[in-house]
């Protein structure tokens, strides 16, 4: 610790002078360090500010011994005052939040005609199948310069604050959102903080918003992201200016949050100052594309399910069993996720059913009990357009494509679920819901059964986790009762006898 904070010291005096040399190379390194400071000893960005800027001219020791005596000070006082804190959400969601279900739009390849007004078409008819907020793919125009494709990749952005023109005008989007609203519904946007397209118009403007090699030149995120380049978030300018288009859009358009594409990419500080300020505006909904806990305690309301959605996948390849998620769920309690946060879980999204096939490809037979689980465990469900239709291959992702809506059989499948999370609270999603109580079984290894349950709600779910028939009987008392079957909406009694269930099969009972 002490030779951090003669680092973080020298630093310091150097940024005094407020030179170009110390702006583009020290402040990176004065960065790195309190973040080393703050995980490694627990010492919060607020007390290292504390040092007084105006000090007394001194030689370096005598400041390097007070900044020592300072963290010192501050270490033994947390030491005797401070408790461990209990990881916990402390944004307060929306109220429309807490029984919302999720859908994910890509315009592009919703229709024929691939516009915002194309899509509008189709509005009533989600909200009917019971869909909350609609989120749309980035909506902004897509670089030109070194594209994937012919109409390259949506998350390869230009302009943040423009319409990508392949999809219609500003004011077309507005009377999406409007005729949303209008219908109950609720809209976020992705926004992808991370990078931007080659000729995205900071390029020219402001290059110190990117990351420059040791010769100057722009640098991509990866190798294989070649059409993008890589932001710098140890410019504090860069900042202001990503949540300034942020505010844009809530300001302008009326939207109601925002999908951040690789947040675990972009400092969590930035995402916890982005929320606070839009919070100032209007209650938004955030949602990172990330598995990190760490991510949403101040900065997002919910975050991806990527672990079970990897066991989902291995458990219908035959790689994994039903031990996998009763560790994920009652050992792990959703990979250490803050209490009161939503995860989302789903069977399929753009990246999935783009680069590694639709549910169909990726679970076989299993899809359906897969899409009953990510329904009905603690969190928030999503789908991707097209999953009502039975939509059973890989969408193009740089080119245009189509989704065929001639078939929409799958609504007799998803509309059921989707309804359940509406006005069953034992779904609800966060705090609003029961929490999951695992009914045990003498089949354990094939089958995963529980029961959620919240005032006088209560919802019981029964799956066949195998390719195998099977004969089990349930153990205890607490699920026996009279319900509903969900999809016959039949009578069910449910008492400690035998049950069958075909391969792959599902039960959903509500009270």
């Amino acid at each position: 610790l002490c030779e951090l904070c003669e680092i973080l010291c020298a630093l310091r005096v150097e940024r005094k002078k407020k030179t170009t040399k110390y702006t583009k190379k020290a402040l990176r390194t004065e960065r790195k360090v309190v973040l080393i400071i703050e995980k490694k000893y627990n010492i919060i960005y607020k007390h290292i500010s504390q040092i007084p800027k105006k000090q007394p001219i001194m030689k370096k020791t005598a400041l390097n011994k007070l900044a020592i005596l300072f963290f010192a000070g501050i270490i033994l006082f947390a030491c005797k005052t401070e408790q461990p804190k209990e990881n916990v959400c402390l944004l307060n969601h929306p109220e429309w939040s807490i029984n919302a279900n999720l859908y994910e739009v890509n315009v592009r390849q919703f229709t024929k005609e691939g516009t915002f007004t194309a899509f509008s078409q189709h509005l009533e008819r989600l909200n009917d199948l019971g869909v909350n907020i609609l989120w749309f793919m980035p909506i902004s125009p897509v670089g030109e310069l070194n594209r994937k494709g012919t109409l390259g990749s949506y998350y390869s952005i230009q302009n943040y604050t423009a319409i990508n023109p392949e999809f219609g005008t500003l004011d077309d989007f507005k009377a999406v959102v409007n005729k949303a609203h209008e219908l109950g519904m609720y809209v976020i946007i992705d926004w992808v903080a991370n990078h931007t397209s080659w000729d995205h118009v900071w390029t020219v403007s402001n290059p110190e918003y990117f990351v420059l090699d040791e010769e100057g030149n722009f640098t991509a995120p990866n190798d294989d992201w070649t059409d993008v380049l890589q932001l710098n978030y140890e410019n504090p300018d860069l900042w202001d200016a990503m949540i300034a288009e942020m505010k844009y859009w809530v300001e302008e358009a009326n939207i109601d949050g925002f999908r951040c594409d690789v947040a675990y990419m972009v400092p969590t500080e930035f995402w916890n100052r982005a929320t606070k300020e839009l919070m100032e505006i209007k209650t938004v909904f955030m949602l990172a594309e990330a598995d990190s806990p760490e991510l949403n305690i101040s900065a997002f309301h919910s975050g991806y399910g990527w672990h079970l959605h990897h066991v989902m996948n291995s458990i219908a390849q035959g790689k994994m069993d039903v031990s996998e998620v009763d560790k994920y769920f009652f050992e792990d309690n959703q990979g250490n996720y803050p209490k009161g946060a939503y995860k989302i879980y789903f069977t399929s999204n753009h990246d999935e059913n783009s680069w590694k096939g639709s549910e169909f490809e990726r679970m076989g037979d299993a899809a359906e009990l897969f899409g009953v689980l990510s329904a009905t465990v603690p969190g928030m469900f999503l789908m991707y357009n097209g999953q009502e239709a039975g939509l059973d291959r890989r969408l193009e992702f740089f080119e245009k494509d189509e989704i065929d809506w001639s078939d929409l059989s799958y609504t007799d499948f998803y509309e059921p679920l989707l309804k359940l999370n509406n006005r069953n609270k034992a779904l609800w999603n966060g705090l609003a819901g029961g929490p999951i109580v695992r009914i045990k079984t003498d089949c354990d290894e094939k089958v995963f059964a529980f029961m959620r349950e919240k005032d006088d709600n209560k919802v019981v779910v029964i799956l066949n986790m195998s390719d195998q028939e099977i004969k089990f009987s349930l153990e205890g008392e607490l699920f026996k009762g009279n319900y509903t079957e969900l999809f016959t909406q039949q009578p069910y009694s449910l008492e400690s006898g035998e049950l069958n269930m075909l391969p792959w099969g599902y039960l959903v009972l509500e009270k």
